[in-house]
């Protein structure tokens, strides 16, 4: 039976990504009653600057006055699009005390607080969903605390920033270099005016932290994760990837160990063959691989960021949210049961490409060669080329842990012969 009184939304910031959510609620919203089985009401907009005109919205439904607006006590579900820790954080748990259930697209608060918001979820009895947090359209974190929750996820490895990625196909496909890219991606709209969280890996960790987090059933914050950024990526960098018959991405990387006794999750750009199916994710898309015991090797591919992609998760964790309402139910909280230690970057075990400067001059490569072995790694490829006494050396290891990898290189910095290291990547995807 379809109930008339309509469940009230409230709907915190009104950007790119509230404004399409606005936008869908008010068009489909036919669609949106037959899918839920009760109507669904904005009753409630919270922005900062009121007087800017917004399109589909009422301007009786605008306020400034976001605590007033959760603080209600009749309102439903809180959809929370402002970004940011506070005054985000904050708005959410007040939402759960007045009897609200949650919808965030909030990465970075998920990946610090997701284990308060959880614990203040559940005190309450409401529901926190967070699809649009990570990759956007892209259907990843109900598929790994639903569809594979009586799986064993081994791994998680995937591109998750459609800036970087967009930066980084430019490099490889027309040559240009990584200001020039950027240039292009700001431009056209997919870097934003400061790109540091995208090209830094920030963003990408934030959602490295979330995955972790929920494919393995442990509490990885934003702090454990590993990350480096893209900004020292060169041409020379891919034109020895295409030698070696590989491209470069920004990977974020979530892995149990061997022996199931804990966990990594790290983020940096990295080598990847081209017959991996990473390899061809073109300009500003999203995709995931997810490796799990029964279910074998998953992709997850599409649309990672903008309006309304991002909404259409958004959109799709209110329809869920709403149900349970009227059900008198909640979906998944929280599941951290197996309380897993994150294991430091140095424990994780990786391939590297080096690439030396060197002195051309005989007993070089059999100097370098002996640092690696007084360290443990074994080499898998050398190449070197020279003339005027100056020599270019690349090395590329098999797996080692990174510990003894960032000690070899350490060590090669020393040596009298090398003259100094161009550049160090890490090869993943084999």
């Amino acid at each position: 039976m379809m109930r008339t009184r309509p469940l009230k939304v409230a709907l915190l910031g009104c950007g790119v990504v509230g404004s399409e959510v606005a936008r869908i609620m008010t068009t489909h919203a036919d669609d949106l009653t037959a899918r839920i089985g009760a109507p669904v009401e904005l009753a409630g907009v919270a922005v900062r600057r009121p007087s800017k005109v917004r399109d589909g919205i009422a301007p009786s439904l605008v306020t400034t006055d976001a605590t007033a607006l959760v603080k209600r006590g009749d309102i439903d579900v809180v959809v929370e699009v402002i970004g940011g820790i506070e005054p985000a954080r904050t708005l959410i748990t007040t939402a759960f005390e007045h009897g609200a259930s949650v919808v965030s697209a909030n990465k970075a608060l998920i990946a610090q607080d997701g284990a308060a918001l959880h614990a203040a979820a559940g005190e309450h009895g409401r529901d926190l969903y967070y699809e649009a947090a990570v990759a956007g359209a892209i259907p990843l974190i109900r598929p790994l605390r639903e569809s594979l929750v009586g799986d064993k996820v081994n791994r998680v490895l995937g591109i998750v920033n459609g800036t970087t990625n967009f930066i980084l196909d430019a490099m490889d496909t027309t040559g240009a270099g990584y200001q020039e890219a950027l240039d292009e991606a700001t431009a056209l709209g997919y870097a934003e005016a400061d790109p540091t969280a995208d090209v830094e890996g920030f963003d990408a960790a934030a959602k490295a932290a979330i995955l972790a987090g929920i494919a393995f059933h442990t509490r990885v914050r934003l702090d454990d994760v590993y990350r480096e950024g893209m900004t020292e990526v060169t041409g020379a960098d891919f034109a020895s990837a295409k030698r070696m018959g590989c491209t470069i991405k920004l990977l974020a990387i979530c892995e149990r160990a061997a022996d199931g006794g804990s966990v990594t999750a790290r983020v940096h750009p990295a080598m990847i063959p081209l017959s991996h199916p990473l390899a061809s994710v073109r300009e500003a898309y999203n995709a995931v691989f997810v490796e799990a015991e029964a279910a074998g090797q998953l992709m997850f591919y599409g649309p990672g960021a903008g309006g309304s992609p991002t909404a259409s998760a958004v959109l799709g964790d209110l329809v869920a949210v709403c149900r349970n309402k009227l059900a008198e139910a909640t979906g998944p909280g929280e599941s951290a049961y197996t309380q897993l230690p994150v294991s430091s970057m140095g424990a994780v075990v990786t391939r590297y490409h080096i690439s030396l400067d060197v002195a051309d001059k005989p007993g070089v490569l059999a100097q370098v060669a002996t640092v690696f072995a007084e360290h443990g790694v074994s080499i898998d490829t050398v190449r070197q080329t020279g003339k005027d006494g100056e020599a270019s050396l690349v090395v590329v290891t098999h797996r080692a842990p990174d510990a003894a990898l960032t000690g070899t290189v350490e060590a090669l910095r020393n040596l009298d012969t090398v003259r100094g290291v161009a550049s160090i990547m890490r090869v993943e995807g084999e």
